[in-house]
């Protein structure tokens, strides 16, 4: 067991630093890959015999013990096929809880025991609590399966977009690197506690990491976040906070072949909150090529890939539950200094790929040896405007189509231009004459004329609507477009930054 674990009486001292002791330790030793050993039937599960094989509800970790959160495990199995390490941190000290068959229920898989028995460790764990109901403690909280992926949901809602421990050359020609948690801690909470803490050891050929996440499930469940990393060797992107999500089709890029479902993602937009105060908003695409954007920023306030689209009616998807996925902002501690907020958008053709990353990525990166310490909170939740700040309007939507004009007959006719109306919503509106009058701000990266830009009061939503009409000067560069509503010298939105792909802006 990692740093000869501790004696009895000695739990209270296990903590953060004794992680990070030892990801030090193997910062300094070349990477040892772990030993993968599970048998070929296990291996070739496909997805839905890998769902046959389910925890026993009476082999819950504190099952018996009446706490107010439980463990489940996850069998390995397809391509969760790296054992990881799990112990528990109790008032007697802290051991491994020991991989047993008994815990698990086949279904239809065919596993000889005595293999079952020498697998070496479990694929990973899921917290559950009383989220949606007190009388019912399994609900699901959390889940951590497979490299450095966890996934946290609050009360009401379903997974969607997953968070990474780390991310390593995230969408560079060279490969990505995935590194994965090896190890885990979960201290036993007491009888009355709100929050439960899990340490993590992280390993990679080319970092090593320490975790300690804090989850207090709610409306909103929030994890907070101490890390402190190390480099064996140097990398040429480091994602700090980094995010996975899927994005198919939605209001600003609709569905290329007909759908009974107008939008089909797990999130609409990437906002960020810049160190100097400004608020942005990016709604994602699904390319054609790969796409990565970075927004250069020095102490970062929040950021994290939102859901702004929560009603059903977007998405017609009555099993999938697409409005339901939660958002996850992530708020930094401290100051992180200069750096960017990167955005990478992946062609994807269904909704099974998670095609869309974002991260911290550190404009210096530690030397080997030393530590990179960022601490952060996300906060997973269905209320977007409580982390947004009121005295700002935010996009509600963008919807794209072909650009079109009013002929005198009053018939609307194709122009060959691309047109987006964006509605803007807050309540910054609300106390603002009548007759007030608002403006726009509209630039672009070169590569598009501005055939107009006009804003009027939204009835419906109490809000204003931008409608920008533009052509596309060449169709084989992105066209960048930014735009804000202001009223005089005041603005009064967050930025809508928007970027036409290649070749996706002929309409």
């Amino acid at each position: 067991m990692v740093l000869g674990l501790l004696c009895a009486g000695q739990a209270n001292a296990f903590n953060f630093f004794d992680v990070a002791k030892r990801a030090k330790t193997l910062s300094s030793e070349g990477f040892k890959p772990v030993n993968n050993n599970i048998p070929k039937e296990l291996r070739d599960l496909k997805f839905a015999g890998y769902q046959q094989i389910q925890a026993k509800r009476e082999g819950y970790h504190w099952n018996d013990a009446k706490l107010p959160f439980q463990i489940a495990f996850n069998h390995l199995g397809m391509s969760f096929d790296e054992p990881v390490k799990i112990h528990e941190i109790d008032a007697q000290g802290v051991r491994e809880i020991k991989f047993d068959p008994a815990l698990f229920d086949y279904g239809n898989v065919k596993l000889d025991p005595n293999v079952a028995k020498n697998l070496g460790g479990f694929a990973g764990f899921r917290i559950l609590s009383a989220l949606n109901d007190p009388a019912k403690r399994d609900d699901e909280v959390a889940s951590f399966l497979g490299a450095s992926y966890f996934r946290v949901l609050g009360k009401g809602q379903v997974y969607g977009q997953s968070a990474r421990g780390l991310a390593i050359d995230t969408a560079m020609a060279t490969g990505e690197e995935f590194p994965r948690f090896r190890e885990f801690w979960i201290a036993r909470p007491g009888n009355k506690e709100k929050h439960l803490v899990v340490y993590a050891l992280l390993d990679s050929p080319r970092a090593t990491g320490a975790f300690r996440f804090t989850f207090t499930p709610g409306d909103d469940t929030v994890v907070d976040v101490k890390s402190r990393i190390y480099l064996r060797d140097r990398v040429s992107k480091l994602g700090i906070a980094a995010t996975a999500s899927m994005f198919l089709f939605g209001s600003n890029q609709p569905s290329p072949t007909p759908n009974f479902r107008p939008e089909l993602h797990d999130s609409d937009g990437l906002a960020i909150h810049a160190g100097n105060g400004e608020w942005i908003w990016r709604p994602l695409n699904n390319p054609r090529r790969l796409a990565t954007s970075g927004f250069a920023i020095e102490n970062p306030a929040g950021f994290g890939l939102l859901q702004r689209a929560r009603d059903p009616s977007r998405y017609e998807d009555i099993e999938d539950r697409y409005e339901l996925r939660p958002s996850l902002w992530i708020v930094p501690k401290g100051q992180w200094g200069k750096g960017r907020v990167e955005l990478v958008e992946i062609p994807t053709g269904d909704e099974t790929n998670d095609n869309i990353v974002t991260m911290w990525v550190p404009e210096t990166q530690p030397k080997a040896g030393e530590a990179l310490d960022l601490e952060y909170t996300m906060y997973w939740t269905r209320n977007e405007p409580k982390y947004h700040d009121s005295k700002v309007a935010w996009v509600q939507q963008t919807r794209r189509a072909p650009g079109e004009i009013r002929g005198a007959d009053q018939i609307r006719r194709p122009d060959d231009s691309t047109a987006f109306y964006i509605d803007f919503v807050g309540p910054v509106f609300k106390d603002l004459p009548q007759d007030v009058v608002i403006g726009s701000n509209v630039s672009h990266n070169g590569n598009a004329d501005i055939l107009e830009s006009t804003v009027r009061r939204n009835p419906v939503t109490g809000g204003w609507r931008l409608l920008i009409r533009l052509k596309v000067k060449d169709a084989t560069k992105p066209a960048e477009l930014r735009a804000q509503l202001r009223n005089g010298d005041n603005i009064l939105s967050e930025t809508w930054s928007y970027q036409l792909p290649v070749n996706e802006n002929a309409q």
